[in-house]
This record gives structure tokens, sequence and C-alpha cells, in this order.
């Protein structure tokens, strides 16, 4: 055992000399991990966009439409920046991005709510931007309904039906609109906490990658491996690699997954024990899929910045995050579990944003750690590959 024990010390030593003798994997270790965090929570820091300015187009100039736009004016999402003649002026503000949406009352506006029948108001959006369409709509209906309730009030009270009996009728059943673990509805707190875990998978993934491929541009595999290990088991050495870059990335984790967020305030309900005990087999799972990967099929110190970087869109959509797994081909559902990031992503997100216990991700923790357990006799075994049918020439009478 004593043995063994060195044997994986002697690894691991060796291991963190070349991570710090490697500018560009310091890089991406150490600068990108943080960096990235920072930019994406610094950008998304207000989450909403509020006072958009929108042009009306009043054609009606009824009683109903000026209420209509003053409560559009008075909400937070929106500002009322100019009011038009018609919609061709209405065009040009929005062409020159004066404004970002237009709404719109037709001449028969007030007529069809004098005779109740349904009135109908066009609402333009500018959509370049996710938040201008979500400002504005939001904005909208939240006046929409408001008004719903009004002009509904008033055909009661013609009626001879008013007061709380009005109301009563009017709303039978009351409702209070909640957004769970989002109270601000903003895009910032959902998705930030999924993208701190993919930009871990993907720096963790291509720094190991690329030390890989830096072993085999110069043909030294095998070489950087102490001479008593290469005639015995390769497992000493998987080991010795893998606690080196956890070592690395157990603080690198603690400050994406637990300062970062709560600096920013975003929705941080899990608490440190779980989210680090979760993290465990997700850092193992990437360390032993990114061996695997740059053991077999990186050649080159570049091609994991070539060939692997575009990746980190495909794997946000395969997360669940974006569009769900249910309504996911089986194909993708099936290659989503592939990689480490699909169940990290789902569980991470449980427990940070929604308070979630490690029992209630039992699911995703354990597809981590059969993750890591399958990755790692990949890893162990790409070095026997390697050594097995002698790739490269000379690797034995090279030194460290």
């Amino acid at each position: 055992m004593k043995q063994v024990l060195m044997n994986i010390l002697e690894v691991f030593q060796i291991e963190l000399r070349r991570v710090f003798h490697d500018k560009m994997v310091i890089l991406i270790f150490f600068i990108a991990t943080l960096l990235y965090p920072l930019i994406f929570c610094g950008i998304y820091y207000n989450e909403n966009v509020e006072q958009l300015p929108i042009a009306v187009v009043d054609e009606a100039c009824c009683e109903a439409s000026k209420r209509f736009v003053h409560k559009l004016d008075a909400t937070p999402e929106l500002q009322v920046a100019y009011r038009c003649m018609n919609m061709g002026e209405a065009e040009r503000l929005m062409r020159r991005r004066d404004v970002h949406a237009i709404f719109y009352f037709p001449r028969d506006f007030s007529s069809l709510l004098a005779t109740e029948h349904t009135a109908h108001i066009g609402v333009f959006c500018d959509m370049s931007s996710f938040y201008f369409y979500k400002a504005a709509l939001l904005g909208g209906n939240n006046v929409l309904i408001d008004e719903m309730h009004t002009i509904q009030l008033e055909r009661l009270e013609r009626d001879g039906i008013s007061g709380r009996q009005a109301i009563e009728q009017m709303q039978p059943v009351t409702y209070d609109n909640i957004t769970a673990y989002n109270p601000s509805g903003g895009y910032g707190s959902f998705f930030l906490p999924a993208l701190m875990v993919l930009v871990m998978h993907q720096t963790l993934f291509l720094g190991i990658c690329i030390l890989a491929g830096a072993a085999n541009e110069h043909r030294r595999s095998l070489v950087l491996i102490p001479p008593h290990l290469r005639n015995r088991s390769f497992r000493h050495v998987t080991v010795g690699r893998a606690l080196a870059y956890l070592t690395l990335y157990t603080p690198i984790t603690l400050v994406d997954l637990w300062f970062i967020p709560r600096w920013f305030h975003l929705p941080q309900l899990g608490n440190l024990y779980n989210i680090m005990v979760f993290a465990l087999p997700f850092l193992l799972a990437v360390i032993f899929f990114a061996m695997t990967i740059g053991n077999i099929f990186v050649r080159r110190k570049i091609t994991p910045m070539l060939c692997f970087v575009f990746f980190s869109v495909i794997l946000f959509f395969l997360s669940g995050m974006v569009w769900p797994h249910c309504a996911m081909p089986r194909f993708w559902q099936a290659f989503a579990f592939v990689f480490p990031s699909t169940p990290a992503m789902q569980g991470m997100v449980k427990i940070t944003s929604m308070g979630a216990e490690l029992h209630e991700v039992r699911f995703e923790y354990l597809v981590l750690w059969v993750q890591a357990g399958f990755y790692f006799i990949t890893a162990t075994f790409s070095l026997w590959f390697i050594k097995r049918y002698k790739l490269y020439n000379a690797m034995n009478s090279l030194k460290i």
C-alpha cells in the first residue's frame, strides 16, 4: 500500500508540474474559469429591461385607449416615448431604433367595446433582442389583464351589478401569480447557474486535452509516466493525474458555484455541503472523460481549441436547460448523457436554484458516479492501448 501511495504521489507531482509549465493551460484553468462567470454575471446583472421606449399609435382616441396608454406608461417595463399620428411615423422610429415596440389602437376600438364585441390591439416588437420582446410582452399583458377587469366591471355596473357582487362574478376564483425559484423572472437567474457548470466542464476538459495533445505532439505520452510504472498497472497513473486536476479544481468549484453566485445575488438556495458533494463525481467524470479523449484522439496541442470549443453551445442545448429532454428525439436524449455536463447541469440547478437535497437529485448523482467509473476504465485502458501498440517509436529511450 505504501508503494502504491508513493507511485500515485509521484505521478501527482509530475502532472502538477506539467500544468504550471504550460501557459495555455494556466490561462484556461485559472483565468477563464474566473473571467467567464464574472463577465456573464456582470452583463446579466440587471436581469430585466426596464423603461423600454415604445411608440403608441392611437387612432381610436377614446377614453379606454387613453386609459390603456396611461397604464402602459405606468408599468416599470415600458415607457411611452412617442405618440404617433400613424403607423408610418412609428415604423420610421422603429427603423431608427428610437423605440423597440409599437402599440396600435385601430379606429374601431371604441365602437367594438361599446357594442360588447372583442376589440383588438396591435403590438409590434423589435425581435433583435429577446429582452425587448419580453419587456413589451410582459408589460402589455399586465396592462391588458388589468384593463379587461376594468371593462368587465363597467359592463356589470351598467347591468345593475356593482360592488363586491360584481367583483365575485368577474373573478369567482382569485389567484396569485408567484414565480417559483426566479422571483425577478430574469434571464440571468434562469441560465447562469447552469452556465457556471458548463464553463467548469469545458475549461477542465480543454485543459486536460491540451496537456495530452502537447505530450502526443512531442511523442512523450509514455515518457511522462515514471519508468517503474510503464510495465505495471496504469491505474496508479490515472489516479495520480486525476488527483492533481481535482486538487486544482476544488477551490475553483468553490468560487464559481458558491462565491460568485452569492456575490451577484443569484438564487442560491442550496448549501455548500450539497454543492461540493455533488461536484465531486462531476469533476471526476470530466477528468476521466477528458483523459480518455485526449489519450486516444488528440495528437496536437492546438487540436482541442479547434475541434472542441464549439461543443459548448451544443452541450448547453443537450442539457435540457433550453429545450426540455422530453421534447427531444430519443437518440438525442441518450446522446446527451454521454457528457458529464448533462446530469451535472440538471442536478446543480436543482440544488442551487431550487434548494434540492442530495436525495432529491439521486438520479443525476448516480449517473455522474457511473460516468466517472466508466471513464476511469476507458482512461486507464487508453494508456495500455498506447503502450501495447507502440504508437510512437523510441519512447522508452527518452527521459523525463
